[in-house]
């Protein structure tokens, strides 16, 4: 029992980023970004991939970040081996991280794992780059 409630507890804490806030299909978030007039956030990963696992845990779990994430962009998370990623994004060298107007042109790329202040900076890049 008690070996149980370890389990659960672990994977509670791997899932901790809010994956409600999270759409994994690429169309119906563009159709939702066109919708609400926001920008969009695609993080592409991999199911088994220890670098995106460490940045759902040490970025995407943080209040802060996920508050400016929701606020400005529609977020979507693909999987390279559970979702279709359209062919104009690289799959490979998880974690990927694209930031996209509202029709879903790439504004701004980068891929890695960034800890929160060096997302924080990911996003000022991003929102520069959007102006241009």
């Amino acid at each position: 029992m008690k070996s149980l409630l370890l389990l659960f507890i672990f994977i509670t804490s791997l899932l901790s980023y809010e994956t409600d806030s999270w759409i994994h299909d690429y169309n119906k978030g563009v159709e939702l970004a066109q919708k609400e007039h926001k920008k969009i956030y695609l993080f592409i990963g991999a199911d088994k991939c220890k670098f995106c696992k460490m940045f759902k845990e040490k970025t995407l779990s943080q209040k802060d970040v996920m508050n400016r994430l929701k606020k400005e962009y529609i977020l979507i998370y693909l999987s390279r081996d559970q979702h279709k990623i359209p062919d104009k994004f690289e799959k490979f060298g998880a974690p990927r991280h694209y930031f996209l107007d509202e029709n879903g042109k790439i504004i701004f790329a980068t891929f890695g794992v960034l800890e929160p202040a060096g997302f924080f900076t990911i996003l000022d890049e991003a929102d520069l780059s959007s102006e241009n």
